[in-house]
């Protein structure tokens, strides 16, 4: 999953979402640095991740894009997921989606000190160009993952999984909607016992 749906799934407590958040820069035992809270978002988000990498629907929506973009199609397939997520975020959460963005900004923002320096780099970008918020369009999926190729190098040719996002858009939505539903269980069962 990408950023939204780990920003989601953390919860309610913020050490927990910073924790879920910064979890991809933060590799082995290092996690044991940080503060309980955030250990714990740290240990969810890796969770997640293990989780997600092995449902049969995750790998149903993979296959479709693996013979353009090969290893990068798990990448670009949790975008695509954050997109559904966006999209119908009324179903998922009863605050409005800008309000929940804004208050993960703010959270940020608060705890910029603790933030990997690879996040602190990448914070301005993220709250400048509203990513959380782009995610609900498709327009938005596609400055993403034009970026995406940017980092790396072109080799990715992730700027191009748009086409198969607008020729499959009910599969995918579909395939997310029920893996989510699953993951939302997950996460919750694995929280309560971090």
């Amino acid at each position: 999953m990408n950023f939204l749906a780990h920003i989601y799934l953390s919860g309610t407590d913020e050490g927990v979402i910073i924790g879920n958040f910064i979890a991809d820069g933060i590799k082995g035992k290092r996690y044991l640095k940080y503060p309980e809270a955030i250990q714990k978002g740290i240990l969810l988000h890796r969770a997640i991740d293990t989780f997600t990498d092995q449902h049969a629907t995750v790998k149903q929506s993979t296959a479709r894009l693996h013979q353009n973009y090969g290893h990068y199609s798990g990448v670009i397939v949790d975008i695509l997921y954050d997109h559904y997520l966006a999209k119908n975020w009324s179903q998922y959460h009863e605050q409005p989606l800008s309000e929940f963005v804004q208050n993960f900004y703010a959270l940020l923002r608060e705890n910029f000190a603790v933030l990997p320096v690879r996040i602190q780099r990448m914070m301005p970008y993220m709250i400048t160009d509203n990513w959380l918020e782009s995610y609900a369009s498709v327009a938005g999926i596609s400055h993403i993952l034009k970026q995406m190729n940017v980092r790396t190098k072109g080799v990715s040719k992730m700027n191009f999984a748009v086409i198969e996002l607008e020729a499959y858009y009910e599969e995918f939505e579909a395939e997310f909607t029920s893996f989510f539903s699953e993951l939302i269980i997950f996460s919750q069962q694995k929280l309560a016992t971090l």
